[in-house]
C-alpha cells in the first residue's frame, strides 16, 4: 500500500479586462502547477476573493469599472478577508507604482514582463503569504491553548474555595480559630491564583487581537472614587492613608469601564501593596488634550533600569513580591487601546508616581 501526501495547489486570481492577457499569464505560470482562475471582469473577481480567497491576486491597474487602484483598495479595507498578496500589472511605471502601492499592493511588474521575473515575484509574494499564514495559525493555536488551559485551571480554582468557604462557616464539622486561619490563607492563595489566571487570559486576548472594547461615556473620578473605596480596607489594614484629589471639571473620557476598572485596580493595589508606610495619593486633572490620573505612593521607589521594562511582560523588577509580571503589561495594553499612555517616574527610596493619560471625550 503507498501513502501519498496531498500538497495544496496554490490559489492565483488574475484579473485583466484584455482576454490575450489573462491567456498569456495562464502560459506563463501553467507549467508551475498554480490552479489559475483568469476573470475579464473586475466585479466578478472582487465577488469571487470575497467568495473564495485565492493565495494571490496578480491584477491589472487599467480596467473599467473598477481599476486596480480600487480593487485592491477595496480588498484591503475588507476585515473579513485574510492577508492576499496583490501583484500589479502595469504598463507605466512611476506614478502607477507609486499609487498602487498606496492603495495596499505588495508589488509591481511593468509590461511587457519577463517570464522569469513574473516567477521570481509571484513566488516571493508566495512565501510572503505562506509566513503570515504560518503565524496567524500559530497565533490562533496558542490563543485557543490558552483559552483552554486558563478555562480548565479555573474549574478546580473556583470549586476549591467554595468548599473552603463552606468549611470555614462550619457546614462540614467545627471548625478551630486555627484552622480557620489555614483555611482564610488557603482561600486567600487560590484567589491570588485566580487572578493571575484571568490577567494570563485577558492578556493572550488583546494579543490576539480579540478583545472587543465597548466604548461609551466613562466619569474617571467617579471610577476612580468607586475602586478606591473598594481598596481601602487593603491600605487600613497596612495603616495607610488612601486620598483622593479631585479636580472639580467634570472629567469624561470614551471608553471601556470595566477595562479602565481593571487598570485602576491594578495600579492603585499595586501601590498599596508595595507601600509599606505612608500615603497612596491619587490626582484626576483635566488639560486641553487629556485626562490625567497621577497614582503617588511613599514606597521603596523604583530603579531607572527595573523602569525601563516594568511594562513588558513577565517583567517585574528586583522586587521581592508575589506577582505574574503581566498586570502592568495588560494595564498598558489596555490603555493604548483606548490611544492613551502610562508611564512611571520613581527614584529608589522616594517612592513611584503612574501616570495614565486618555484623550479627552469631545463633551469636555
Amino acid at each position: 500500500m503507498s501513502l501519498t501526501k496531498s500538497v495544496k495547489k496554490d490559489k492565483i486570481l488574475a484579473v485583466d479586462d484584455v482576454f490575450d492577457n489573462l491567456l498569456v499569464l495562464e502560459a506563463v505560470l501553467e507549467d508551475e502547477g498554480y490552479e489559475i482562475s483568469l476573470v475579464e471582469d473586475s466585479k466578478i473577481a472582487l465577488a469571487m476573493v470575497e467568495e473564495s480567497p485565492p493565495d494571490i491576486i496578480l491584477l491589472d491597474v487599467m480596467m473599467p469599472e473598477i481599476d486596480g487602484y480600487e480593487f485592491t483598495r477595496r480588498i484591503r479595507q475588507n476585515p473579513a478577508l485574510p492577508f492576499i498578496p496583490i501583484l500589479l500589472l502595469t504598463a507605466h511605471y512611476q506614478s502607477s507604482v507609486v499609487e498602487g502601492l498606496d492603495a495596499g499592493a505588495d508589488d509591481f511588474i511593468r509590461k511587457p514582463f519577463d517570464p522569469d521575473e513574473l516567477h521570481a515575484r509571484v513566488r516571493s509574494l508566495l512565501r510572503l503569504k505562506h509566513s503570515i499564514d504560518e503565524r496567524d495559525q500559530m497565533a490562533n493555536l496558542r490563543a485557543d491553548f490558552v483559552s483552554r488551559f486558563t478555562h480548565d485551571l479555573r474549574i478546580p480554582l473556583v470549586a476549591s474555595n467554595r468548599v473552603l468557604k463552606l468549611l470555614l462557616e462550619g457546614r462540614f464539622c467545627e471548625v478551630s480559630p486555627q484552622l480557620q486561619e489555614i483555611i482564610d490563607t488557603m482561600i486567600g492563595s487560590n484567589q491570588d491564583l485566580l487572578e493571575m489566571v484571568n490577567t494570563l487570559l485577558e492578556v493572550y486576548r488583546h494579543e490576539a487581537g480579540c478583545k472587543t472594547l465597548k466604548i461609551a461615556p466613562c466619569n474617571i473620578e467617579e471610577l476612580v472614587s468607586e475602586v478606591s473605596q473598594e481598596l481601602t480596607p487593603l491600605a487600613e489594614e497596612k495603616g495607610l492613608a488612601l486620598n483622593i484629589e479631585r479636580d472639580e471639571t467634570a472629567s469624561t473620557v470614551m471608553g471601556d469601564r470595566l477595562e479602565l476598572r481593571r487598570v485602576l485596580t491594578n495600579i492603585i493595589g499595586n501601590a498599596i501593596k508595595f507601600t509599606d508606610k505612608g500615603s497612596v495619593d491619587i490626582r484626576c486633572h483635566l488639560t486641553p488634550a487629556d485626562v490625567t490620573i497621577d497614582i503617588q505612593d511613599t514606597g521603596p521607589g523604583i530603579s531607572k533600569q527595573d523602569q525601563a521594562i516594568l511594562f513588558e511582560r513577565f517583567r517585574q523588577g528586583k522586587h521581592q513580591r508575589s506577582g505574574s509580571g503581566l498586570g502592568l503589561y495588560l494595564s498598558r495594553c489596555i490603555i493604548e487601546a483606548h490611544q492613551g499612555t502610562i508611564d512611571v517616574a520613581s527614584e529608589p527610596g522616594q517612592g513611584s508616581t503612574f501616570t495614565i493619560r486618555l484623550p479627552v471625550a469631545a463633551d469636555n
